[in-house]
């Protein structure tokens, strides 16, 4: 019998009354269709212009696993260092790197680029964003470090994530230039961007809390995993950082139908306040997580196709 007719998408579970043992389980059986070749038709086909392998890392304290999209080959020879994108998928306590094959192929393949996909910790009881926080920065910090055994060039560098993966992915931007690591872009789709008592009163959640999806109580059950009692909240929210100057032109890609758009909306007017480049694209009529969706979202293919001129231009030599 075929992966397609045994693999099954679990039921979306009743997230405010949801255990430990019954989150476990379900992002399981979540994860584990996600990765499945029955998923290919929403999630997309990869595209056959690149490789794609699981790596181990070996970070501070942990390995962790990352998703690496090659090009199978490009014109500057296959001793010429590529351009390097860490990316961060979405999901927050669900989700995995490769459900997002199909944008990542592409521009592994297309740039072309080393494209390394971070499968972060999950937030759970045990596990607060501070984790998953870490996850991006040290993934960034590895590979650049290790820039001649990746085949990548440092100097070139974008970071680029998706909903809960945007926050990593924008968290990471402002400790690399703490650290006085030059990114030359990043791209954040549809981003939540706080976790903050104040993260569902935006006009967004409250228009779009249960339609499309049920929105609201999902993000609420995300921040009561990744902010425990007496955590900072404010520190893992880029919307609230003190200071945005300095930072990598940012490409912000927001659905209207999404609870979320308002994040997206008021980071860019931040970003901008601070003098940083920001490009900002609605797509009318898109849901949260539409990029990841190109079997039902018939918009998903003219983000990837912005989010590709955008890396490209910013990454060229």
């Amino acid at each position: 019998m075929s992966e397609t007719t045994t693999v099954r998408r679990p039921p979306e579970p009743d997230f405010p009354a949801l255990t430990t043992e019954e989150l476990i389980t379900y992002r399981t059986e979540e994860n584990r269709w996600r990765a499945s070749g029955a998923a290919r038709a929403i999630l997309g086909e990869p595209d056959p212009g690149a490789a794609i392998e699981w790596q181990h890392l070996a970070l501070p304290g942990r390995d962790l696993p990352v998703r690496v999209y090659r090009p199978v080959s490009h014109d500057d020879g296959e001793a010429a260092a590529l351009p390097l994108v860490i990316h961060v998928h979405g999901g927050g306590f669900v989700g995995t790197a490769a459900q997002c094959d199909w944008t990542n192929s592409h521009l592994a393949a297309r740039l072309p680029a080393v494209v390394v996909s971070v499968e972060h910790r999950l937030v759970a009881p045990d596990s607060p964003i501070a984790n998953a926080a870490d996850d991006g920065w040290d993934v960034l910090r590895h590979v650049i470090e290790h820039a001649e055994q990746w085949g990548v060039d440092p100097a070139r560098t974008a970071v680029f994530g998706e909903s809960f993966g945007a926050l990593i992915s924008a968290l990471t931007a402002l400790r690399a230039r703490e650290a006085g690591l030059r990114l030359k872009a990043q791209v954040l789709v549809n981003p939540v961007v706080e976790v903050t008592e104040t993260m569902c009163d935006h006009p967004s959640v409250a228009e779009y809390a249960y339609s499309p999806s049920r929105a609201l109580p999902l993000l609420r059950f995300l921040r009561r995993l990744a902010v425990p009692p007496g955590t900072d909240a404010r520190a893992f929210s880029p919307l609230y950082a003190e200071d945005l100057s300095g930072l990598a032109p940012a490409l912000l890609v927001v659905p209207t139908q999404d609870a979320v758009a308002d994040h997206g909306r008021r980071y860019a007017e931040r970003l901008w306040s601070a003098g940083a480049s920001v490009q900002v694209t609605e797509y009318p009529g898109a849901r949260h997580a539409f990029l990841t969706l190109p079997g039902i979202e018939p918009r998903a293919g003219d983000a990837r196709t912005e989010i590709f001129e955008f890396l490209r231009a910013a990454l060229a030599g």
